[in-house]
């Protein structure tokens, strides 16, 4: 095994968990404390006043590791790009929220521009700069790739947008969008070792550092990520995605951020369509299953359980 990887994971863990006991009293005495809406699951009201914005502490962690390897390994170059801005983003909308007390943080607006600016960006360097084709390497083909053409830039749009919004919905529970996720991030490592695509470094610091915040995010979880952390998790995702060409494997790896995504839209939609009623009793899904009676620690197990086997599944099919 390449060393680089086992000392990514040991430091980003050991920056993780050092900066945890530094920045969770920080962001208490600058009163950077969740606010519960009222209306949402009843038992989260006791949660109300949990410190937030606890993602800058994984987020320097990934930063600083990945900062020792960059010179060596320039792949991992846009990920941390994209990690860094939609982290950055999220920063902006928890600060909003918390700070200036805007309930809803970034206008809808203000939040597409900066997110479809931040994509534009990175689609430019990995196309223009770092040369990567916009491929897609097909699951269980045997090494087959899909080319689009000129519809991948419009695709990776979609890809990235949705991916990073996804995994921000997930996070609504202790431990669920670190837990799922770094599963996620086990799963491109190896990927990563198996088709040396030279990003294992960040990857690897990924795993690391989500292990060393789960130490103060599971439940009871005594910090959350908050935005600055969720939009930084699914700007990694699916920009280690697209650097490794794998952006339809996602879909596998990913299907929990996409069925939370997609239960949102379609609670929505219908209760647009039947004025009113409700086809889950709350979205996102998680909150479903909460209201079905099941506490937080079992829906927490079973999506991550849900996406350790589906990255076995899909590195049968790398």
């Amino acid at each position: 095994m390449n060393p680089h990887i086992v000392i990514a994971v040991l430091v980003s863990f050991a920056i993780s968990a050092i900066l945890g006991p530094v920045i969770i009293p920080w962001l208490k005495r600058l009163k950077f404390g969740q606010t519960v809406r009222e209306e949402g699951v009843q038992a989260h009201l006791k949660k109300s006043g949990t410190p937030t914005m606890g993602g800058i502490i994984f987020l320097l962690s990934i930063t600083i590791t990945s900062l020792f390897f960059v010179r060596q390994y320039p792949q991992i170059i846009p990920i941390l790009f994209l990690t860094v801005g939609f982290g950055v983003i999220g920063f902006i909308d928890d600060y909003l929220k918390i700070v200036k007390r805007r309930s809803d943080g970034l206008y809808p607006k203000q939040k597409m521009a900066l997110q479809i600016i931040l994509t534009a960006i990175f689609a430019f360097y990995i196309i223009r700069i770092a040369e990567i084709p916009l491929t897609l390497l097909i699951p269980f083909s045997g090494g087959q790739v899909l080319n689009l053409g000129w519809f991948a830039v419009v695709l990776m749009f979609i890809a990235v947008i949705g991916t990073v919004n996804g995994t921000n919905f997930t996070d609504g529970l202790d431990g669920l969008a670190s837990g799922v996720t770094v599963v996620v991030a086990a799963f491109f490592t190896v990927a990563a070792i198996l088709l040396q695509s030279g990003v294992e470094p960040i990857t690897a610091a990924v795993v690391g550092a989500l292990l060393g915040f789960i130490l103060y995010n599971v439940y009871p979880a005594g910090v959350f990520m908050g935005d600055t952390g969720s939009l930084a998790l699914g700007g990694f995702v699916i920009g280690t995605a697209y650097v490794m060409q794998m952006p339809l494997f996602v879909i596998i790896v990913g299907l929990i951020y996409l069925v939370e995504v997609v239960s949102v839209i379609l609670q929505v939609l219908y209760f647009k369509r039947t004025k009113g009623k409700r086809l889950f009793k709350m979205a996102p899904i998680h909150h479903h299953f909460e209201l079905c009676g099941w506490p937080e620690t079992r829906i927490v197990a079973v999506f991550s359980i849900i996406t350790t086997l589906l990255s076995l599944v899909a590195l049968l099919g790398v």
